[in-house]
């Protein structure tokens, strides 16, 4: 990703969210708590899953890469904001911004699609109990997994490619604590308005698919489960699904708070309080949110935290749908 020759501007100011001092050490200690206390929960269950072979099934298949990309795509963005604070400068390059933004659009449209791909899990799990192993065999899960990446990566590129035509002259100040696509838009001295409906189509597109495969299965689920005759077996049924069902709630009401319910706040305010929940506050809860209500999560993290025996690295291979 190199730097047009008709770009004027060698690097771009991050504002980030206050230039007082006092302020900046508390944002400071503040994401760093919550930087650390991501990285730790998802890296645990990363580790966790790899280490028990009671875990090697798809939905934790899944799951170990939907904490992957909450790991990565809360790294794009706080560790140079700590840096910036620490340091006292706003300072970033031209080729490093338009590098974060890529793998900032990377990770949180793969966590999107890893958020469908685990709702269809647990429609196939409850709807079709006793043909799951059949279907979620390991060259499916592999597709089901592979395919979010790469749809990251195509999103992210088609909007790189197209920034990085545009012509930046002498407005170098990002209102933001990261280099995102629309403030950076915003700052081109070029027609932005191919961008701008790109960036409206694929936005609507990495939400909208998602978010039918998640409604489509959760509708059938319920149906599904409206027809068992024991309150004890519908309630089992439902709390499998407790887990994924409460991460696509905080995923999808931050979107719906941020961008789609009218507020006081600024549009530069709204940005970076949606950014902050994507990339900061959601990979911090979601650990929380999945161990605490699986028993066999927080068995495996207990053997880990405990430092009793792990269980040896074993090739991931299709089993029954676990109690997620």
């Amino acid at each position: 990703m190199h730097q047009e020759n008709q770009t004027t501007i060698s690097e771009f100011i991050l504002l980030g969210f206050s230039n007082q001092v006092e302020q900046q050490k508390i944002v400071f200690v503040l994401f760093l708590s919550m930087y650390l206390v991501t990285m730790v929960g998802n890296g645990l269950i990363i580790l966790a899953i790899g280490l028990d072979s009671h875990l090697h099934t798809p939905m934790y298949l899944f799951l170990a890469n939907l904490s992957l990309a909450d790991m990565s795509s809360t790294s794009t963005s706080v560790p140079k904001m700590l840096i910036n604070i620490q340091t006292k400068s706003q300072a970033i390059s031209y080729d490093n911004c338009i590098t974060q933004m890529y793998f900032f659009i990377v990770f949180v449209t793969t966590g999107n699609f890893l958020l469908g791909v685990m709702a269809y899990d647990r429609f196939v799990a409850i709807c079709h109990p006793l043909n799951y192993m059949t279907i979620m065999q390991p060259r499916l899960c592999a597709l089901l997994t592979g395919i979010p990446w790469v749809l990251g990566n195509v999103v992210a590129m088609t909007h790189t490619s197209l920034l990085i035509q545009l012509v930046f002259c002498d407005k170098n100040i990002i209102p933001h604590f990261f280099c995102d696509l629309a403030p950076l838009l915003k700052l081109s001295c070029s027609d932005t308005m191919v961008n701008e409906l790109v960036l409206f189509v694929l936005g609507l597109s990495v939400i909208t698919f998602p978010f039918i495969l998640i409604l489509f299965s959760y509708i059938r689920i319920v149906s599904t489960v409206l027809r068992i005759s024991s309150t004890e077996r519908k309630w089992k049924a439902f709390s499998t699904c407790g887990s994924h069902l409460t991460v696509v709630l905080l995923f999808y009401g931050t979107i719906v708070g941020v961008y789609f319910i009218p507020s006081s706040a600024q549009p530069d305010d709204r940005d970076k309080i949606g950014a902050v929940l994507f990339t900061v506050v959601t990979p911090m809860l979601n650990p929380f949110i999945y161990s605490l209500r699986n028993k066999d999560m927080k068995s495996a993290l207990r053997k880990i935290l405990n430092r009793k025996r792990f269980l040896p690295l074993m090739p991931w291979t299709s089993k029954s749908p676990s109690s997620l």
